[in-house]
């Protein structure tokens, strides 16, 4: 192989290996930083600065990209940690950490691993905040347990260059007799609130049984006066209009007389009737029919039946002899047609107090 050919492989690769080193160089100088995150760069193993989101330039081999640090609000959770209590029972907490980067010069160099230090922080914080409460004040003051822990590693891990935004505590769990104990007491307070609200209800519902059983009573008794005032009156009203048809009829004594005579049977209807009690009107009814059929009757010789008691029709004289009374036959009507004019009276008063009172509130009367 000639010298010449030889010479110009050689120069061929040494300018290959020049190019592919200005490209190794220009890729290691050129730097392209992305959103939220932040290159610490070194210079001669010193802090030399940080590097921003863009397109940066270093000078390769003597600087160098220490961290590359994430700006964003990162979530940290965590395990259950066994915590004392005032009341020396121990309860299991979980937590959840919400902090963000700041400071990427600060998170690199203050601290090794600001994660891990934010954990053991977090345990020992929370151990002094519940060592100071009881069981039942840890289960009920979270919020304020929260902003403990918030604010004692917000001014811990401020030199760190890291903030902290929230701190959550994810469970509480107290140990397995004390949840028993826990749950009874609930059951307990539960069925005592039940036991309470049903016996307010069975009360409302007695008392509104009892408004509306008084209302009741209260509307049946004015009902009922109403309809006996209503019945009185409409009873009177009726008397009134048979009185004012008998009158307007224009009926004398013997129709009268005749009509109680007629009723005076209804008095001893039914089996139970064994005595018929003859009232005292009723000479009063014989006398007015003793006068309709023209039969004079005395008062002073009257025994209690309106008529005589002489049977042979004649009475005693001032000097107690008998005297015959002579009666013509002319002066006296005669007793069918007395009796047909009285039906006929009746039947015409009967007929005016059905124009006058309306069927459904006729008093009852002889038929």
């Amino acid at each position: 192989m000639p010298d010449s050919l030889i010479a110009d492989i050689v120069l061929y690769s040494v300018l290959l290996l020049l190019i592919v080193f200005t490209f190794f160089v220009l890729a290691r100088a050129v730097r392209i930083v992305p959103q939220a995150t932040a290159l610490i760069i070194e210079r001669l193993g010193r802090y030399h600065r940080s590097l921003h989101p863009g397109l940066h330039f270093i000078v390769p081999f003597i600087d160098r990209v220490r961290a590359n640090v994430d700006l964003r609000e990162q979530v940290v959770s965590f395990p259950p940690q066994p915590v004392i209590t005032s009341d020396n029972l121990v309860v299991s907490i979980d937590t959840v950490i919400f902090f963000q980067p700041t400071d990427p010069k600060a998170a690199t160099y203050e601290i090794a691993n600001y994660i891990q230090g934010i954990e053991q922080l977090t345990v020992t914080t929370l151990r002094n905040v519940i060592g100071s409460l009881d069981l039942e004040q840890t289960l009920t003051s979270r919020d304020n347990i929260n902003s403990q822990l918030r604010g004692v590693l917000d001014d811990a891990t401020g030199r760190w260059g890291i903030r902290v935004n929230r701190v959550e505590l994810k469970a509480i769990d107290p140990p397995p007799s004390v949840q028993d104990s826990m749950e009874k007491q609930m059951r307990a307070e539960r069925d005592r609130r039940a036991t309470i609200l049903n016996a307010e209800g069975i009360k409302q519902s007695e008392i509104l049984s009892a408004e509306g059983e008084k209302q009741a009573q209260i509307l049946r008794a004015e009902g009922n006066a109403q309809a006996q005032i209503l019945q009185a009156q409409g009873q009177a009203r009726a008397i009134l209009q048979v009185f004012d048809a008998i009158h307007r009829g224009n009926a004398d004594s013997k129709l009268l007389a005749y009509q109680y005579l007629q009723v005076l049977p209804k008095i001893a209807e039914g089996d139970s009737n064994t005595v018929w009690i003859v009232p005292g009107e009723f000479s009063k009814a014989l006398q007015g029919i003793g006068e309709a059929l023209g039969i004079q009757t005395d008062p002073k010789t009257d025994d209690g039946t309106g008529l005589d008691a002489d049977p042979s029709g004649l009475r005693d004289n001032d000097k107690g002899e008998h005297t015959d009374i002579a009666l013509d036959d002319d002066d006296l009507e005669d007793p069918r047609e007395a009796l047909r004019k009285a039906h006929s009276d009746v039947a015409l008063a009967s007929e005016l107090a059905e124009d006058v009172v309306p069927d459904d509130k006729r008093p009852p009367g002889p038929e």
